[in-house]
């Protein structure tokens, strides 16, 4: 009909105006790993080209700045917010931020999207971030763990003992921890955040000859983790790598110890 505006129709990848931050060169779309990349050829080449080359970026800067990969992943948003790679970048970016809100928002929207729940205890610590203590618990108890990763499994359990701790439950924040994977003898990806919890934990129940334990075995399973890894020139592992811890009486305190830490045989039981 003659003289009717036109617009783009709802969906389209047009777009007027900067776009986000400048991305160096150096950054291309094959900096994204395949399987992100393939979430996102329902978009044009060239979107999807950009989107990837944002995603890269913010992966490339989370660890060093924040601020800057968070701007990355709402460029990438803004082009492509119906994305599940796109909205948990948002999610993990805006958490290391401390806004805990946003990421709250971003990773309920990417489990939506994605029907993945491999997000469920960075949802579960940013529940926690916006004193929510007993939503994330509610959160974290209506998943099923079965259905999870190892790795995820355990980031799980860690996430909500800080919720029973958030609530003064410091005993059940202890029983969160008490999963298989809780092994003393033997170290795995992610053996040292799960020692270390359970260290903070017995911390503050006042038994400080069992913390230091723990706290202890945690660095001893970071260290002999980074000497493996130092020693692979290729970094793309399909099988989880298992690595003997010292004995028991090679990682004791140097502090004189009561003995007390040494029962700790039902931390093989898993509280479901």
């Amino acid at each position: 009909m003659p003289g009717r505006s036109s617009r783009p129709p709802q969906g389209s990848e047009r777009r007027t105006g900067p776009t986000g931050p400048q991305l160096p060169d150096d950054v291309t779309p094959q900096d994204l790993p395949a399987s992100a990349r393939n979430e996102l050829k329902t978009l044009s080449k060239e979107n999807a080209e950009q989107v990837a080359r944002h995603l890269a970026m913010a992966a490339r800067l989370i660890d060093e700045d924040a601020v800057r990969a968070h701007e990355h992943a709402l460029a990438a948003s803004r082009s492509a917010g119906r994305i599940a790679i796109v909205r948990e970048t948002v999610a993990i970016t805006a958490y290391a931020l401390g806004d805990f809100a946003l990421a709250v928002r971003e990773l309920r929207t990417y489990r939506r999207i994605s029907g993945r729940d491999d997000q469920i205890a960075l949802l579960v610590d940013s529940e926690r971030g916006v004193g929510r203590a007993d939503r994330a618990l509610e959160v974290g108890r209506a998943v099923d763990r079965s259905t999870l990763t190892t790795e995820v499994r355990v980031e799980l359990a860690i996430a909500m003992s800080g919720a029973r701790l958030d609530l003064g439950e410091t005993e059940r924040a202890l029983s969160e921890l008490d999963i298989p994977e809780l092994d003393p003898d033997r170290a795995f990806s992610w053996s040292p955040g799960l020692f270390a919890a359970r260290a903070a934990v017995l911390e503050e129940l006042g038994r400080v000859d069992e913390a230091q334990q723990w706290q202890r075995r945690a660095e001893v399973a970071a260290e002999a983790l980074g000497a493996v890894d130092a020693d692979l020139e290729v970094i793309e592992i399909y099988e989880i790598e298992e690595i003997a811890l010292p004995a028991e009486e090679d990682i004791a305190p140097t502090v004189e110890s009561d003995g007390s830490g040494d029962d700790e045989s039902d931390a093989e039981e898993a509280e479901r």
